[in-house]
């Protein structure tokens, strides 16, 4: 029985396992979305809208415990200029989980872990930039 045991172990090694959580909450911030499997987008979901909720307090120490935990100074200043406002009026649930089914050689949930608002911040960047690439040519 698991009682008391919150966290999933994920197959790895204490550090290992912190590390590749830290890794995954900083790609989610800076780039908006990623795709991973069902159980570590479970796991980083909490951790990341902690520190969304980190960034929207925006005192000195809960900058300092971010930057702490995240790794590149660039991802911070995402965390406490762009998300800060983006959230400022939503009291929780910032992220969602899409799932899209399973993978092919472990036969692994694979999903996407995403700000609720992806589509209309960080979805159009990536729209923009393509358009202006193709002009280009």
């Amino acid at each position: 029985m698991r009682h008391l045991n919150s966290k999933r172990k994920l197959g790895r090694r204490s550090d290992h396992r912190r590390a590749m959580l830290r890794n995954l909450v900083s790609s989610c911030i800076s780039h908006g979305k990623i795709t991973t499997t069902l159980c570590r987008a479970k796991e980083v979901r909490a951790l990341v809208e902690k520190m969304v909720t980190l960034g929207k307090n925006g005192t000195l120490a809960a900058r300092r415990r971010a930057e702490s935990y995240v790794f590149g100074s660039g991802t911070a200043e995402k965390l406490f200029k762009d998300l800060s406002g983006r959230f400022q009026a939503r009291a929780g649930g910032y992220t969602r989980i899409v799932k899209y089914g399973k993978r092919l050689g472990d036969n692994a949930d694979i999903c996407s872990l995403e700000f609720v608002d992806f589509a209309d911040h960080e979805g159009k960047v990536v729209v923009v930039e393509k358009e202006k690439k193709e002009e280009t040519k």
